[in-house]
């Protein structure tokens, strides 16, 4: 049995019922409950910004894992922080200093993380992958939910935690980009640690039930 965790993407929730949403994740075996921010810059789509991150932080007790899909998120990582992030992950794509925006996250109190766009190569995490506490590998090019997942994924994952283990970080790997049922178990075996899944709770007739099996998985 692997001690993998769940975190449902809240980008997939009714957002007239937010507050109805984030209490049935309280109540469900979600770990974390994943917030993605797009900025239409660095991804062809808007989403949650700072006062949806402070609605979910009043109403819930787990973990927020913030992954900022924009440009410059030097400028605003503060700002989510204090919002109520308790884990940042910027995009190694938008990075030109990814080290001191590493360190800049974690001398907020943050767990740091690096997310990688589906064709952005494993090794480009070499020189950091020892000072991060979190990897988002993209297994859908970011901007829409509801994606295919892309089969390249798997091999990614090896290759990342082969990295993981050659330098002896602490990183735990989250796959984000439609996990479901049948690529959950693979892809756990590949490496992954944490499994967003955003649609394929949301849309569900019982979403309590769906983070269970991808807990049970």
């Amino acid at each position: 049995m692997s001690h993998h965790l769940v975190a449902p993407s809240i980008l997939a929730a009714d957002f007239a019922n937010l507050e109805r949403e984030v209490k049935m994740i309280n109540e469900s075996q979600a770990d974390w409950i994943h917030v993605d921010v797009m900025d239409g810059v660095f991804v062809p789509n808007f989403s949650l910004g700072i006062p949806v991150v402070e609605a979910i932080k009043r109403h819930t007790k787990k973990p927020l894992d913030v992954h900022l899909m924009i440009v410059n998120p030097e400028h605003h990582v503060e700002a989510f922080q204090k919002a109520g992030a308790d884990h940042i992950s910027v995009h190694v794509e938008v990075c030109k200093h990814l080290q001191r925006n590493i360190q800049q996250i974690k001398a907020l109190g943050c767990k740091a993380g690096v997310a990688l766009n589906p064709h952005t190569p494993v090794m480009d995490l070499e020189n950091i992958v020892a000072e991060v506490d979190l990897i988002i590998v993209m297994s859908v090019n970011p901007g829409f939910g509801g994606q295919k997942f892309i089969e390249h994924t798997y091999q990614k994952v090896r290759q990342l935690k082969s990295l993981i283990l050659q330098t002896k970080s602490t990183a735990k790997i989250e796959i984000d980009g439609g996990v479901n049922l049948q690529n959950s178990r693979p892809l756990l075996d590949a490496g992954a640690d944490v499994l967003i899944a955003g649609n394929f709770v949301f849309s569900a007739s019982k979403p309590t039930e769906v983070i269970k099996q991808l807990k049970s998985v």
